[in-house]
């Protein structure tokens, strides 16, 4: 019976691991929200900016 609960506890614990980590994500994509979706809209601009491709060539 021990084995059983000990092997339970292993489970909630990789679970509570788990929503810890997307906590600690979700915080850090807040705080540095400003920062990332400039970043993203840069990388968006230079992928879909049509004048970038024909002037490589």
């Amino acid at each position: 019976m021990r084995r059983t609960a000990k092997r339970m506890n292993r489970k909630g614990m990789g679970t509570v691991e788990i929503v810890i980590i997307i906590a600690v994500l979700v915080a850090l994509a807040l705080l540095f929200r400003a920062g990332l979706t400039e970043y993203g809209q840069k990388v968006m601009d230079f992928c879909f900016n049509d004048s970038t491709i024909t002037d490589a060539f």
